[in-house]
């Protein structure tokens, strides 16, 4: 931790267990997002909910459907609490709920479908299943994220576009990796993965100037037919401003093999000031 004590150290993932309580994560400066240099990124946080959510009273042959995160203000670089239970439990479906909390209390709250798989699995029409591929370009020189911190979200991911650029307003097609485990000593999951990713859609597909304008996501709703495979996400992404402040960015999220699902997030759109 560094001199507030209450930041961890960089190297090692996004969050580091706190070894006196399971339900808390301290936060590193891999977190960190581009609005403000003592507030995260949704995506580590929307990730950290994953982690949890996948492993509140897990079931076999269950999968996480989709995951809708409501963030209730900006996320310190604090330790967090991250709890989920089952509120609602089924046959086939069951809902969960989760909770990330700082010292100030709930900062991010989501709700969770898991759902059963078809097993056998069903013998449906090929015409109708999601097809289409989107390229992952060759390693690169990354452009310069838009944020003059050193270390942040930004660092601790690798980004390719395949099609837009943060220099460039207007849809965009960008490849996301995680450098480092969302939480120290795990493997990022598949579900992890793609959240930490999917909040990236705004941002990657902006259409407004980082420096005169605001486009902050109050949600994201994640809703996957199919699990990742592989270490990259990909944001087929769109923003949407309305000169009254509202706004709207969508994804159409892809692995290296098709469609995986589609993302969205609310944007409260307003100049810097």
């Amino acid at each position: 931790m560094n001199a507030r004590g209450n930041v961890g150290r960089v190297a090692e993932a996004f969050y580091l267990p706190d070894p006196t309580d399971p339900d808390r994560y301290i936060s590193t400066e891999l977190t960190r997002g581009p609005w403000s240099p003592d507030a995260q990124h949704a995506g580590p946080p929307s990730a950290l909910l994953g982690h949890v959510i996948e492993r509140c009273e897990p079931r076999p042959g269950f999968q996480v459907g989709r995951v809708a995160v409501e963030i209730l203000g900006p996320v310190p670089l604090e330790p967090l609490t991250a709890q989920a239970k089952v509120v609602r439990s089924g046959r086939s479906v069951e809902l969960i709920e989760a909770t990330l909390s700082s010292a100030r209390g709930p900062v991010m709250q989501a709700n969770a479908w898991r759902l059963k798989l078809a097993d056998p699995p069903l013998d449906l029409p090929q015409e109708f299943l999601p097809t289409g591929t989107r390229p992952l370009p060759a390693a690169a020189e990354p452009e310069r994220f838009p944020s003059d911190q050193a270390v942040g979200f930004h660092t601790g991911i690798e980004y390719r576009f395949a099609a837009g650029s943060f220099a460039a307003p207007g849809p965009a097609v960008c490849w996301i990796r995680l450098k480092y485990p969302i939480v120290a000593g795990t493997a990022p999951s598949p579900l992890e993965r793609t959240l930490a990713a999917a909040d990236s859609g705004n941002g990657v597909s902006s259409v407004l100037d980082w420096s005169k304008y605001l486009f902050i996501n109050t949600d994201l709703t994640v809703t996957l037919h199919r699990q990742p495979v592989g270490e990259w996400v990909c944001l087929d992404a769109v923003t949407h401003p309305q000169p009254h402040g509202i706004g709207l960015a969508e994804s159409a999220l892809f692995d290296e093999t098709g469609p995986i699902g589609r993302s969205t997030q609310t944007l409260l759109v307003a100049p810097r000031g």
